[in-house]
């Protein structure tokens, strides 16, 4: 079976194609283009480039196209990518302006150009479904619940991939199994020993999930990818009456206010420098007190939710690094694991310094939480996810 990855962005376009099943899927292409104008152009660029490079015999060797869909009003989980995805994401599209759109429109070009394809989406959302009623509600009017003002979650799929492999990694099978078929087979209840793992995916945008038994209890990000961590130049979480009172105060637009909150925010509204933690790190060597505030806000907002989470969870036996930072920053890394000695966490300095992008158990040996850094893999997630769709959905 070969399947095709789709990563739509508002003017990019990235492909992974993959051959197998679900247990044993192997990358086969990869590649991408910015500044994208013309979907479907560039999508019958990619699948010729495809197939002159002699991966795909033809455009119907291609069995599924799979889609990183981010928010929906109506729909979660992983689904077909039907009409009704395309009206879905289109109408909840003021809430995810940079994704919806693209996604929206490259499902309908992938329609066109490839027919016979089985068009799969999997919501970012997806991994929150099961969280509880109290944990996805905000305290306000019910009409405001009913038109979608609810905390949705995001980064769905990185979070299911450390829900899997953390279980594996822990000997673990039964949980580890229950990940896998949570959007083929449900939820079903669990009757196993409990199995606590608090999962940070940071990166250019970052969030902490809880997670029991292979499930999300509670997530970081709540309505929109605004909320939550300190973002690169997202604000995080903010009080609702501060909108409003910096546009009395400051004169500013609703219009002004929003890009302020999206473009200038967060760390690199803190640092007053970058966006990156690379080059705020750089700032904080050379005695920075802007950008060391940064760093402060971005791990305190992180220990703030690991907490949450392990009291909500009673208890932790895995805390987990993913994504850019989370594999490769040591120093947020240990400043988060710092002084956790009396709660069961402790951490191996050595290894942690020594650990960048691969997958590691960086706690120390007497360690009764353990300390893991797993490498990223959104792509797969989506590939085995649309592989598992098909196979249940014959």
């Amino acid at each position: 079976m070969k399947i095709l990855v789709a990563n739509l962005g508002s003017t990019s376009f990235k492909y992974s194609l993959y051959n197998g099943d679900e247990s044993s899927l192997s990358l086969v292409a990869r590649g991408g283009y910015e500044r994208v104008t013309d979907y479907g152009a560039t999508i019958r660029d990619a699948l010729s480039s495809m197939q002159a490079e002699g991966h795909i015999d033809s455009v119907d060797s291609i069995d599924a196209v799979g889609f990183k869909t981010v928010l929906g009003f109506e729909k979660t989980g992983c689904v077909a990518a039907d009409e009704s995805v395309v009206a879905d994401l289109r109408a909840s599209a003021e809430l995810a302006p940079a994704h919806n759109p693209a996604y929206a429109n490259g499902i309908e070009q992938f329609a066109k150009e490839m027919p016979k394809a089985q068009l799969v989406a999997l919501y970012e959302t997806a991994f929150y479904q099961w969280a509880s009623a109290a944990s996805r509600r905000y305290a306000v009017p019910k009409a405001w619940y009913e038109a979608g003002v609810r905390r949705n979650g995001f980064h769905g799929a990185s979070h299911k991939f450390v829900a899997e492999r953390s279980a594996e990694l822990l000997g673990r099978e039964d949980v580890a199994d229950r990940v896998r078929n949570l959007y083929v087979g449900g939820h079903e209840s669990f009757e196993g020993q409990p199995l606590r793992v608090v999962s940070c995916h940071l990166g250019g945008s970052s969030s902490v999930t809880g997670i029991k038994n292979g499930v999300a209890i509670d997530t970081s990000m709540g309505l929109s990818p605004q909320s939550g961590l300190p973002q690169n130049n997202r604000v995080g979480d903010l009080d609702s009456m501060a909108v409003t009172y910096v546009m009395k105060k400051l004169g500013l637009s609703i219009e002004e206010v929003e890009r302020q909150l999206t473009k200038e925010s967060g760390l690199l509204g803190l640092s007053g420098k970058s966006n990156d933690v690379r080059d705020i790190w750089e700032a904080v060597e050379a005695g920075d007190k802007d950008a060391e505030l940064a760093l402060d806000s971005l791990v305190y907002g992180i220990r703030q939710y690991v907490g949450s989470y392990m009291f909500q969870l009673g208890g932790l036996d895995a805390l987990v690094f993913t994504a850019g930072i989370g594999e490769n920053d040591t120093g947020v890394r240990e400043r988060v694991c710092q002084g956790l000695e009396d709660l069961g966490l402790k951490l191996d300095l050595e290894k942690n310094a020594n650990t960048r992008g691969e997958e590691t158990c960086i706690s120390a040996e007497d360690s009764r939480i353990k300390v893991y850094v797993i490498p990223a893999n959104e792509e797969l997630v989506i590939a085995r996810e649309t592989s598992r769709f098909l196979s249940h959905n014959k």
